[in-house]
């Protein structure tokens, strides 16, 4: 798998992310734990996150680097443990890389602003969603801000 963390703060195109740190400085500015997903393509457990089940309307924003990324409108509930959209706000607003670790092909989400690990995209799984499509993002990626 290609992770954050090994690819360093280049895009897998080799450009630059428009927020870029060095490994000791996104450590500084994170958690251990927040590091670890963010940083180092980790998981966090299932059903524990603190969006799984939220209804609140307002915006998912990037933990790392704050940029917008997912509405509460697009956000359905999935059941799988994990906050799932089907959609993020913006086409640019998160990067897919295909990630091969755990003995399968996946579809990592990224995101386009810092390149930190948000979870992954998951495709014809019959939720009836507009994209057909399951964003499975870590809630210790994102952070939420209420309209209400």
């Amino acid at each position: 798998m290609s992770s954050p963390k090994k690819d360093g703060p280049l895009r897998p195109d080799g450009t630059p992310y428009p927020v870029s740190k060095s490994e000791e400085q996104w450590k500084e500015s994170l958690s251990k734990e927040e590091y670890h997903v963010l940083r180092e393509a980790g998981t966090e457990a299932a059903f524990r996150g603190e969006y799984t089940d939220t209804k609140t309307v307002g915006v998912y924003r990037c933990r790392a680097c704050q940029a917008e990324l997912f509405s509460s409108s697009s956000k359905f509930d999935s059941h799988c443990g994990w906050p799932s959209f089907f959609t993020p706000m913006a086409g640019d607003a998160v990067e897919l890389v295909e990630d091969r670790s755990l003995m399968s092909v996946r579809t990592e989400a990224r995101c386009a602003n810092c390149g930190s690990h948000l979870g992954h995209v998951f495709e014809g799984e019959g939720y009836g969603t507009p994209t057909d499509q399951r964003w499975c993002i870590n809630s210790i990626s994102i952070t939420l801000e209420s309209a209400e």
